[in-house]
């Protein structure tokens, strides 16, 4: 049964009580004090969650919508209700005990009609909530299960781009259950149509548009090769031959904590991506501008409010900075 949660005893606080990780947002170029003031303090908002992931902004009822995915909950923050559980359970709906440490939602999105979809790990599918039960949009590709779907973007005309890497299954790339040989990025038509986009990344995680569409960028959260990839996008939706948009891999260190995760675009075409140290962010040509460190492993980010706002899941805590951009 899913359940539409106002009231849930889990360990969690709005009051703050563990000291966080001292926080900076550090300039690496002037052009960064036009989307970030130069006096813009970093809010901690909420903490007390395993691993805060896939936030979302909900326009119509002022409200941040983001998974715990250890917790098997999706969230709700606002100013007005502060922190409240919104729905348990998020990702993983089945009878036995999961095996594994994430079975919940993942990444979030509205799309048109409302409608929250989810990147549902234990569940292993892309599923839309509808009326207070979950509506399976793709959980199999070619006949075989999808591995753990992560994050997702819609294109203009409202078809899902989303990525599956492992990391939702008990056992992650070894789990004996995993039916796929790769990790793919693929695209999910309106009606119903799933095609493979690549399977050349190791690790796709976080996923967006540039502002015009013809851009669409994937992180890959793998050390080895931690970057954010570039794809122009074809006029049939496909996607074009990819190139490295930034390579973050000797950032990679105990001095940054964190991999190539989340991803989201401003109005401008700058680039949000979580990665090592927090949030970096870049221009359109890939110039890293600066960073919004967190110094703690940080999954992902969201505009909200008036679009001025970036929400940011930062491991087991919810904050947020004002800027002078929006997101589009």
């Amino acid at each position: 049964m899913i359940r539409l949660l106002f009231a849930f005893p889990l360990l969690v606080s709005t009051g703050l009580a563990a000291e966080p990780p001292a926080r900076s947002i550090e300039r690496k170029d002037a052009q960064l004090d036009a989307l970030i003031s130069t006096d813009a303090k970093i809010e901690e908002l909420a903490d007390g969650f395993k691993w805060s992931e896939g936030p979302v902004w909900d326009a119509k009822n002022q409200r941040l919508l983001f998974s715990d995915i250890p917790n098997n909950t999706v969230f709700e923050w606002s100013d007005a209700g502060k922190l409240k559980p919104f729905l348990k359970p998020a990702g993983y709906t089945g009878t036995r005990d999961f095996k594994g440490k994430e079975p919940g939602s993942n990444g979030l999105a509205l799309d048109n009609g409302g409608h929250l979809i989810l990147c549902q790990h234990g569940d292993r599918r892309i599923a839309r909530l509808n009326d207070g039960k979950f509506e399976t949009l793709a959980d199999k590709f070619q006949g075989k299960r999808l591995n753990s779907p992560n994050d997702l973007a819609f294109d203009k005309a409202g078809n899902i781009y989303f990525t599956d890497p492992p990391y939702g299954l008990p056992g992650n790339v070894k789990d004996p259950a995993k039916e796929l040989d790769f990790q793919g990025v693929y695209r999910l038509t309106r009606g119903g149509e799933l095609t493979l986009l690549t399977k050349a990344m190791t690790r796709p995680n976080g996923i967006a548009f540039a502002p015009d569409y013809q851009t669409l960028y994937v992180a890959n959260s793998d050390p080895e090769n931690a970057v954010v990839m570039s794809f122009p996008v074809k006029a049939n939706g496909t996607l074009g031959e990819g190139k490295v948009f930034f390579d973050g891999t000797k950032l990679v260190g105990k001095d940054n904590p964190g991999l190539p995760d989340g991803l989201k675009v401003d109005a401008a075409g700058n680039v949000w991506a979580t990665g090592p140290g927090g949030v970096l962010v870049f221009d359109v040509t890939g110039k890293h501008l600066g960073t919004i460190r967190t110094n703690t492993p940080t999954a992902n980010c969201a505009f909200g409010d008036d679009g001025s706002t970036l929400y940011i899941t930062a491991n087991d805590r919810l904050i947020r900075v004002k800027t002078k951009t929006k997101g589009w």
